[in-house]
């Protein structure tokens, strides 16, 4: 688009004899003779994207003109093209171009002070930015909104995002919203605009979260790798501060003692290919003293048994392992199994107890 804008930078052509007659033209007309062409050729060209006055200018100049001879339209190709080989590189006109450029690569923070600044709209196409947003975002706007917006909202966005947002929403509501889909007609552009630009405005006005992961996962990440002693301690605190965080905080926790109920067992043979050998009979060795031989027993009892029987051995061999070394690695297993998981090659089991509550 910025290659359309820069036909406005075209100096005049010279007089050029065509079908008889001289033919002068302005860099505006010349903009509208290469649109023309490309549109004419079948090309997506993305004119919304120009400032509305650009938008405004080219529709008036294109219905001014009526034919273009053949030596006038290759003439303007030619300074067209001459144009483009010498740009070696565009930047987006204005702050708002250039804040839309860096979206994603400066802070929130820093984005949304440079545009206060320098009053700059935040949204190109409102739309564009909610539809990006998704479903889990759109929600609690939509059930707080009122059943006009909402109509609105639900036309606007893909049919299979509305359609998956009627469904998370009571029946009662989602009728009346579906009702009064049937009566945006009358709905102008510059309302839907304004629409989409309040709704824009005020998911974007939540303060910008610090950390990614909500506390209970970052509290569970931290004692996953705490020794068990901390581990305890922290949660017998928790407990009596708040113990609803404290169990949540307990689900989202994964010890050596979880393998025998998270893991499948026909998941345990490519958890322990991945697991250091000496780690692990280190591990088996002296999960029982620290309370969890029933992981070391799952684990045994699913790999092959030529396999079992030699870590049997190893861990006689290893003699009385102690406590601070056996849980060094049990963490190390509990790492593999971790990362296993967040690489999408395992899938942990949900217990019982977090179904029925979820």
């Amino acid at each position: 688009m910025n290659d359309i804008v820069a036909m406005n930078n075209f100096a005049p052509l010279p007089g050029l004899s065509g079908g008889g007659a001289t033919v002068s033209l302005s860099r505006r007309a010349k903009a509208a003779i290469v649109v023309r062409l490309l549109l004419n050729e079948g090309a997506e060209i993305p004119l919304e994207d120009l400032p509305d006055e650009a938008q405004v200018a080219l529709t008036h100049q294109m219905g001014t003109m009526r034919t273009v001879d053949r030596d006038t339209l290759s003439a303007v190709v030619e300074e067209f093209s001459a144009e483009l080989e010498k740009i070696g590189l565009s930047f987006p006109s204005g702050m708002a171009g250039a804040l839309d450029a860096l979206d994603g690569k400066i802070s929130p923070h820093t984005a949304a002070r440079l545009r206060k600044e320098a009053g700059v709209r935040q949204f190109g196409d409102p739309w564009k930015r909610l539809r990006e947003l998704g479903p889990d975002r759109l929600l609690p706007v939509l059930e707080i909104e009122s059943i006009e917006v909402a109509a609105v909202m639900l036309s606007k966005l893909p049919v299979s995002m509305a359609a998956e947002l009627l469904g998370r929403i009571p029946g009662p509501q989602a009728r009346r919203i579906t009702y009064a889909v049937s009566l945006t007609n009358a709905v102008t552009p510059d309302a839907v605009d304004r629409i989409g630009l309040s709704l824009a405005m005020q998911l974007d006005s939540q303060p910008a979260r610090a950390f990614e992961d909500d506390p209970v996962e970052r509290v569970g990440a931290i004692l996953n790798s705490s020794t068990s002693l901390t581990r305890d301690d922290v949660l017998t605190g928790l407990d009596e501060t708040d113990q609803g965080f404290a169990n949540a905080v307990r689900k989202a926790i994964f010890t050596f003692g979880n393998i025998a109920t998270r893991i499948a067992a026909r998941d345990i043979p490519r958890v322990l290919r991945e697991v250091d050998q000496a780690k692990l009979v280190v591990a088996l060795a002296g999960a029982e003293a620290a309370g969890f031989a029933t992981s070391r027993d799952f684990m045994l009892e699913n790999m092959s048994g030529r396999m079992a029987d030699q870590l049997r051995e190893d861990m006689e061999g290893a003699g009385k392992v102690k406590p601070a070394d056996a849980e060094a690695a049990m963490s190390d297993v509990v790492d593999v199994i971790r990362r296993m998981e967040q690489a999408g090659d395992l899938l942990l089991i949900v217990e019982e107890d977090e179904e029925e509550e979820g």
